[in-house]
């Protein structure tokens, strides 16, 4: 095969499209064929469609087997005190679950903080159905199998200008993270239990599920996910999360409807379905929303008939209260302005050190500014020059 240059942005979305609904849909076929069935069925295709990078990256390899163990661990956590506590009310066990996993995230060190929000779903999980050994084995076979197809796929059709393995700028950021080694786990810990922001979010993770009963939510799961998914410790950070998480649960049922509605359930729609999913974010510019689009198509798996019928647009009500809580906690407990303290820093940033802080706030101080209608801030002159 000649050498080819690098793919056009529209030849990488569709080559990444189909790698998704490719993986997608040999999970399907594969879960199926070794006896696994219902919500099994979704994690595989899920996990599968979510492993694939659009961009062709390749994930470091130690992330799977820690994301096996450490999913393994939260789920089989959440089966365990749901078969210990079975006669306890369920959002007494979902808060103390809630709270447990938000102490483990206290442990993971920096390489694996990203896996925080796995970590805060996994272990709630089997609370939302019937808690078992046997669905915790199928769940994380399911698991284990979209991790390996998915990463498979990927890699045989991966375009020969992006097969190298070698990625110079997440090099540069291992290197800098390498001269900082992280503290030991206890000292980790008391670090986060001295953190205002870890106790706002425990306790409103644990009471999230309550609080959506109270309210009427028909699934009072998502007002979970959205505190423990979207609640920042900057004001700017939560409200870029919310924009991006509502955009995504948007646009990714609109798949589902049209697809399923005309060729029903198999693994050719579910295929076209997350395939499509990943189109049309990247048709309407939403990439940082691709990974909320593709669960909120992957939902249908479990159950296509109360999808439509009611599911749809109660799930989005009820993200959207998720947001709403997620927003208001910020607001009203221990609020922090990444805008503020932007402007604050701008003003006095003169060393390397105190720059890089300023570019990793810039973000979050542009959301605020955007969402107030104030001009986006930027950095000094200082920080945009190349460093040697």
């Amino acid at each position: 095969m000649a050498t080819e240059g690098p793919s056009s942005p529209l030849a990488l979305d569709l080559r990444a499209a189909l790698v998704i609904g490719l993986a997608a849909a040999l999970t399907h076929a594969a879960c199926e064929g070794v006896g696994l069935s219902g919500s099994s069925l979704a994690y595989g295709s899920l996990i599968a469609a979510l492993v694939v990078r659009p961009d062709f990256s390749r994930w470091p390899l130690m992330i799977y087997p820690v994301l096996l163990v450490l999913v393994g661990l939260c789920l089989a956590i959440g089966v365990s005190l749901g078969l210990a506590l079975a006669n306890v009310p369920q959002v007494f066990v979902f808060g103390l679950v809630a709270a447990l996993m938000q102490l483990i995230t206290l442990t993971l060190p920096s390489q694996l903080r990203l896996l925080s929000g796995v970590v805060a779903c996994a272990g709630v999980l089997p609370l939302l159905g019937t808690p078992s050994w046997e669905s915790w084995r199928d769940e994380l076979l399911a698991i284990a199998l979209g991790l390996v197809i998915g990463t498979l796929v990927q890699r045989v059709f991966t375009p020969d200008p992006y097969r190298s393995p070698e990625a110079p700028q997440e090099s540069a950021a291992a290197a800098r993270e390498a001269q900082a080694p992280d503290p030991p786990v206890g000292q980790r810990i008391a670090a986060g239990m001295r953190s205002p922001f870890f106790w706002r979010k425990l306790v409103f993770a644990s009471l999230a599920l309550a609080i959506g009963e109270g309210l009427g939510a028909l699934t009072p799961k998502y007002l979970y996910f959205g505190v423990v998914l979207l609640l920042n410790d900057s004001i700017g950070a939560t409200l870029a999360r919310v924009r991006d998480r509502m955009v995504g649960v948007s646009l990714g049922v609109l798949m589902p409807v049209l697809v399923f509605n005309t060729l029903g359930l198999s693994e050719v729609s579910i295929g076209l379905v997350m395939a499509g999913t990943a189109l049309l974010m990247a048709a309407f510019n939403r990439r940082t929303s691709l990974r909320t689009a593709l669960i909120s198509s992957g939902v249908a798996f479990i159950g296509y008939g109360p999808l439509v019928a009611w599911y749809i647009p109660n799930r989005w009500i009820d993200y959207l209260m998720g947001c709403g809580l997620a927003l208001l906690v910020g607001l009203l407990f221990f609020p922090n302005s990444a805008l503020r303290r932007f402007n604050s820093l701008r003003a006095s940033a003169r060393d390397p050190e105190q720059l890089r802080g300023l570019e990793a706030l810039l973000p979050a101080a542009r959301e605020e500014a955007r969402w107030l209608g104030l001009p986006e801030p930027d950095l000094p002159a200082a920080a945009t020059m190349p460093s040697r």
